[in-house]
């Protein structure tokens, strides 16, 4: 607990001691990049992964211990009819990722991904955000710190996914909250909305807009108060690499949502993150531009589970691949450049 006792100065004391990132690492990745048998610049962004990956990493760049992280929760939110679905499939779905059923278990296994699923007690919701704060200060400080949780297993790279009836909802409040507009500007029909249901959805969202506006400029406020359970650990995974160093992959609209909030804290608080794809969320690519993010992979997906994020991570994989397998241009006695 920090000295004045406040929950949240925890993690603004965090944000302030963020390490950055070792630059010599990622100079000796740029000159083997230089080296390898192929022309400069070839692999596009799969080179600058690399170096991304060394520069925090602090060493040549590797990829043995990934983990997709999924953070489920409920929201209060839930019984305004904001989602299609009801609130007990937030719970279904859990025991479906259990027993290897989900999209995600498969994309996981398709890329020899590592798999935790954390709930969040699902059977207390976080409050009606319409009405009132989602949590207390305290709750949300420590769900961030359990959040930090699924960094236990020491990984080397972390995908952040989440799963939670309502929360493309809570995620467009939050955003609204923190780049400005309305409802209407950042809700979208999340798992599949008729005309009607995404009207009474964006009139709930600017009911809690407009109820929490006062509190705006503070964003772990913000949080708190627009926020849920998925969302805070997701911002504490997201914090607790950076102070380990661990790069993240961050999925698609809500984890998102998670991921502004840091920055909004510090402009640099996402430099060790990349952001796997662009949702069919329509305010996703909104978001991302605000935020100054360009995503790896843009496939139509809308699902969350971490399943963007975990596409992606087979790029990843890739591009530190090519850049520790391949051949120098010495090696393969393959003429360089004069």
């Amino acid at each position: 607990m920090s000295a004045t006792g406040l929950p949240f100065d925890d993690i603004r004391a965090l944000i302030a001691q963020m390490p950055t990132p070792d630059m010599r690492a990622r100079h000796d990745a740029r000159h083997r990049q230089e080296e390898l048998t192929k022309p400069s610049g070839s692999l596009g962004r799969l080179e600058d992964i690399a170096e991304w990956m060394a520069s925090w990493q602090g060493r040549a760049p590797s990829v043995n211990r990934p983990v997709v992280a999924v953070f489920a929760a409920n929201h209060g939110i839930a019984a305004k009819g904001v989602s299609a679905y009801p609130p007990e499939v937030t719970q279904a779905m859990v025991e479906n990722f259990a027993a290897g059923g989900a999209a995600i278990n498969q994309i996981c296994a398709s890329f020899d991904l590592g798999l935790k699923v954390f709930d969040l007690a699902l059977d207390y919701p976080t409050d009606d955000i319409s009405e009132g704060p989602a949590f207390s200060e305290k709750d949300c400080a420590a769900t961030m710190a359990f959040g930090m949780e699924c960094l236990a297993d020491q990984p080397d790279l972390l995908c952040i996914g989440e799963m939670g009836i309502g929360n493309t909802a809570v995620a467009a409040a939050l955003f609204a909250a923190l780049f400005g507009g309305t409802a209407a500007d950042w809700v979208g029909p999340g798992t599949g909305h008729d005309a009607a249901g995404l009207e009474r959805k964006r009139a709930v969202v600017q009911q809690a807009i407009d109820l929490h506006r006062p509190h705006f400029g503070n964003p772990l406020e913000v949080l708190r108060r627009l926020g849920g359970r998925e969302i805070a650990a997701m911002c504490g995974a997201i914090l607790g690499a950076r102070m380990q160093r661990v790069p993240v992959i961050v999925d698609g609209y809500v984890a998102t949502a998670a991921a502004a909030v840091l920055q909004a804290l510090d402009p640099s608080a996402l430099d060790h993150c990349l952001f796997g794809h662009v949702s069919a969320e329509p305010g996703h690519q909104a978001a991302l531009a605000r935020m100054g993010k360009v995503p790896l992979l843009a496939l139509g997906m809308r699902l969350g589970e971490g399943t963007g994020a975990a596409l992606a991570a087979a790029m990843v994989k890739a591009a530190v691949a090519c850049h520790n397998g391949m051949a120098t241009f010495a090696q393969a006695q393959v003429p360089n450049r004069d």
